[in-house]
C-alpha cells in the first residue's frame, strides 16, 4: 500500500469511525484486565480513542497511554473522562515514558501496526524496562491461522456491515512470506465513500514467544478469549500474558 503513513493515515475520520464503533468484547476485556492490574497503574500501547482505556480507567485503575496518531490521542481526550488519562504521543515500539507499571498492554492488533519483526521485538525489550518486578505485559492480537480460512489468492473481500443507510466492506491481500496484511475497510453511504487503511505485519503466538524470551520476559497464560476460554487452532483470538523470566 503506497504512501501509507500511520500518523496521517489515521486521521479525525478514523478517530471518529474508532469511536463509534466498539468491537463488543470491552466489559469482557477490562475485567480481565482490571484482574491484571495489581491494584496499580497501567500502561495502553497504542490506546488509540481509549475505548479501552476509558472504561478501565472508571473502575479506579490509572491509566496512561502512548499512540503515534494525534487525531486518536484528541479524539481521546474529548471523550468523557478522557481528562483521567496521560497521554504520550510516539510510537509504541520506543515506549517513550517514565517509570514502571504493574500492567503494561496492546490490544486488537495493535502489535502488528509495528510494520517489522524489528520493531516489534523492540516493543517487547522496551516493555521489559518498564514492567515492575511481578508485572504483567498482557498482548491481544488475532491468531494468523483463522485469517487463512477465507482467502482465495491470498485476498478477500467481506461484508463485515450490510444496513439500509450504508454498508462496510472489508478488504484484504496478505503476502505470506514476508507476513504483511494489506487492509482497508470500506464504507459507503448516501454520503460518499470512505476508506480507512490498515497496514500491518502479523505474528504468530510462537514469534510472540520467541520475542518476549529475547526481552527477559516468559509466557505465563495463553487464553483464547478474554473470557478466558482456552487457546486452540480454531481460537481466533490470541490473549498472552508474559511476565520477567524467573532465574
Amino acid at each position: 500500500m503506497k504512501k501509507f503513513d500511520s500518523a496521517t493515515v489515521w486521521n479525525e475520520l478514523i478517530a471518529e469511525f474508532d469511536a463509534a464503533n466498539p468491537r463488543g468484547d470491552e466489559t469482557e476485556a477490562v475485567a480481565f484486565l482490571e484482574s491484571m492490574a495489581q491494584g496499580g497503574a497501567a500502561l495502553e500501547l497504542g490506546i488509540g480513542t481509549g475505548r479501552i482505556a476509558l472504561p478501565l480507567s472508571e473502575r479506579g485503575i490509572r491509566v496512561d497511554g502512548i499512540d503515534l496518531s494525534p487525531a486518536m490521542l484528541a479524539k481521546l481526550r474529548s471523550r468523557p473522562g478522557g481528562e483521567r488519562v496521560s497521554v504520550t504521543l510516539g510510537d509504541m515500539s520506543d515506549v517513550g515514558v517514565d517509570g514502571t507499571y504493574p500492567l503494561i498492554y496492546v490490544v486488537f492488533n495493535s502489535l502488528f501496526n509495528v510494520p517489522s519483526q524489528d520493531g516489534q521485538a523492540r516493543c517487547f525489550e522496551n516493555v521489559a524496562t518498564h514492567l515492575s518486578e511481578n508485572g504483567v505485559f498482557v498482548v491481544e492480537a488475532a491468531s494468523p491461522m483463522t485469517w487463512f480460512h477465507g482467502l482465495r489468492k491470498e485476498q478477500y473481500v467481506e461484508a463485515e456491515v450490510v444496513e439500509v443507510d450504508h454498508v462496510v466492506l472489508d478488504v484484504l491481500r496478505f503476502d505470506s512470506a514476508t507476513q504483511m496484511l494489506w487492509e482497508s475497510h470500506v464504507r459507503i453511504s448516501p454520503k460518499g465513500v470512505h476508506m480507512f487503511p490498515v497496514v500491518q505485519r502479523y505474528s504468530w503466538p510462537s514469534e510472540l514467544d520467541l520475542m518476549a524470551r529475547l526481552a527477559g520476559l516468559e509466557l505465563k497464560e495463553r487464553w483464547g478469549s478474554w473470557t478466558r476460554e482456552p487457546f486452540t487452532s480454531s481460537s481466533p483470538t490470541v490473549v498472552s500474558v508474559y511476565g520477567h523470566r524467573e532465574g
